[in-house]
């Protein structure tokens, strides 16, 4: 069996993590971008269905494409972290269900021949790998800024023109410096949020 995480690791994790608006210069390399994605493709999806795709905008030209279809608030930060994340979904993500799930090929077909039920297949899934970016950059010890406050048709265009792909956020990645970060907000208490049925 698992054993629990220790106080430092769920710190890391969850309870001292922020969302960064700041960031120092250090650069983040291209080999733990490929470590982040190799740790985030790992955790569960629908039927291993895996719809995000991910565009990790660190070039001044990427973001000289991406600047222009966010608010005037997220520009600056986005502008100074080392790589901003597309976290986007795949509309056609079930022509790779074959691959994806080989004890079953045919589950494509729940989804190519069911559009309402692929649309929020991809939506929800996508999602889900977008929160697991945020977590798996946060285990390898780099800092997040995820967002919304974007355009998302323009953002689209730019960088999906086809059309198959669709933003659901973007996430600054990067270290990040904690004389911009805001006082922590609260948050929900159990019995607020939470009910046993």
């Amino acid at each position: 069996m698992p054993a629990p995480l220790d106080d430092n690791a769920l710190d890391q994790l969850f309870f001292a993590a922020r969302t960064h608006n700041g960031w120092s210069d250090k650069p983040v390399d291209e080999a733990l971008i490929r470590r982040l994605y190799d740790t985030l493709r790992m955790p569960p999806t629908s039927a291993n269905c895996s719809p995000a795709r991910f565009v990790f905008v660190a070039s001044p030209e990427g973001k000289a494409k991406l600047l222009p279809h966010l608010m005037e608030s997220n520009r600056n930060k986005t502008k100074d972290a080392p790589v901003c994340a597309i976290i986007a979904y795949d509309t056609l993500f079930y022509d790779r269900i074959p691959e994806l799930f080989p004890h079953d090929p045919s589950a494509r077909d729940w989804f190519a021949g069911d559009e309402k039920l692929a649309a929020e297949t991809a939506f929800r899934n996508g999602a889900l790998q977008g929160a697991y970016l945020i977590m798996a950059a946060r285990a390898l010890g780099l800092d997040a800024g995820p967002m919304s406050g974007f355009d998302g048709e323009g953002v689209d265009k730019a960088f999906f023109p086809d059309g198959q792909y669709r933003t659901h956020f973007l996430c600054n990645l990067g270290y990040g410096d904690p004389a911009h970060l805001f006082p922590r907000s609260p948050r929900l208490d159990f019995a607020d949020a939470c009910r046993f049925a």
